[in-house]
């Protein structure tokens, strides 16, 4: 663990020492360009944030050609003034095109931080990440169609009360059950196939004999 955080250390240095050194460049060539005061200083922050946001970009997996268009003018502005800065360049007379850019660079930065913080990102192809079809709930049976009322046949007073139409119907099941079975439907079977009570079955079994 000691040595994991020797080299967590020794990296975070060199990054905070090579972040110095090109925000020191930066400032450097923006002063030479006539940039004095704060704006000299508000430079090398304007690159380096352009810098983050088009790496975010390119790193979140949208719109990864503006990150990459992004990422290379910011990098290439600095580079380019660390170049500058080595002795390449004459910082006491800087020439007119180099002051034109450094003079126009806000408003290029502006434009990139606007279009990567509120660019569209991509959309994953059509057929992904659709929620999968789940399982099919079944079907519920069509209703029956309402039977005419039937006049039920005559009960004996200790038989219950049967709606017709659950007579009809009992019937129809009935003559369902003696075409398949050559047999006389019986008062479980018939009760199973209406979903009543039995002494509901009974009563009706009392009509169809």
């Amino acid at each position: 663990m000691r040595a994991l955080s020797v080299r967590i250390d020794a990296v975070l240095v060199q990054a905070l020492i090579a972040a110095a050194l090109s925000f020191a460049h930066l400032h450097d060539l923006a002063l030479a360009a006539g940039q004095d005061g704060w704006k000299a200083w508000a430079y090398p922050v304007s690159v380096d944030l352009l810098l983050v946001a088009a790496w975010r970009r390119l790193r979140s997996g949208g719109a990864k050609a503006a990150g990459w268009c992004w990422f290379i003018v910011a990098l290439t502005a600095s580079l380019g003034a660390n170049v500058a800065t080595a002795g390449l360049l004459d910082l006491d007379a800087v020439p007119d095109w180099l002051r034109i850019l450094v003079a126009g660079w806000p408003a290029i930065a502006f434009l990139g931080g606007t279009l990567l913080a509120h660019g569209a990102t991509a959309e994953p192809p059509t057929g992904e990440h659709e929620p999968a079809p789940g399982p099919m709930a079944p079907e519920s049976p069509a209703p029956a169609p309402e039977l005419p009322a039937a006049e039920p046949e005559p009960a004996s007073p200790s038989t219950p009360p049967v709606p017709p139409a659950l007579v009809t119907l009992a019937r129809k099941v009935a003559d369902e059950h003696r075409a398949r079975t050559g047999t006389p439907i019986d008062t479980s079977t018939l009760r199973a196939r209406l979903g009543v009570p039995l002494p509901l079955a009974e009563a009706i079994s009392a009509y169809l004999t």
